[in-house]
C-alpha cells in the first residue's frame, strides 16, 4: 500500500557525512508505518541498519552504526531520512528502506527483514578510504 523510493547515496571520503531520503507515498497512511533501513555489501547478505516507530516512536540502531547515524521521519512530507556520520568504508553498501505497519516488539523485531511488506530500490554509498 506504500511506494518507496530512495536518493542521497554517493561517493565520500571516509569520515565524511550523507543524508539518505526514502520518500514513500500515502500521505495519509505513512505516519502509521512502522519504517527502517537495511543494507547490502557485495557478497554479504543485506542487514539491519535502523528503524523508527510509527509517528515517530522509538528508534533502533545496529551495533555498528549507532552513535554515528540517526535516523528519522518527516511524516508530512512522507520522508524517511538516515543522517550518517563519520562513515566508514565499512559502511559501503546498497542502502534500502522498508515499511510495514504494526511490527509489534523491539530491536529483535525490527530488525528482521522478513517483518516488513514494501521495499525501495535501493541506493548506493561508497565510503573510500
Amino acid at each position: 500500500q506504500v511506494q518507496l523510493v530512495e536518493s542521497g547515496g554517493g561517493l565520500v571520503q571516509a569520515g565524511e557525512s550523507l543524508r539518505l531520503s526514502c520518500a514513500a507515498s500515502g500521505r495519509s497512511t505513512f505516519s502509521s508505518y512502522t519504517v527502517g533501513w537495511f543494507r547490502q555489501a557485495p557478497g554479504k547478505e543485506r542487514e539491519f541498519v535502523a528503524a523508527i516507530r510509527q509517528l515517530g516512536g522509538n528508534r533502533y540502531y545496529s551495533d555498528s552504526v549507532k552513535g554515528r547515524f540517526t535516523i528519522s521521519r518527516d511524516n508530512n512530507e512522507n520522508t524517511l531520512y538516515l543522517q550518517m556520520t563519520t562513515l566508514k568504508p565499512e559502511d559501503t553498501a546498497v542502502y534500502y528502506c522498508a515499511a510495514r505497519q504494526r511490527i509489534i516488539g523491539g530491536i529483535a523485531t525490527v530488525s528482521v527483514e522478513s517483518k516488513y511488506d514494501y521495499w525501495g530500490q535501493g541506493t548506493q554509498v561508497t565510503v573510500s578510504s
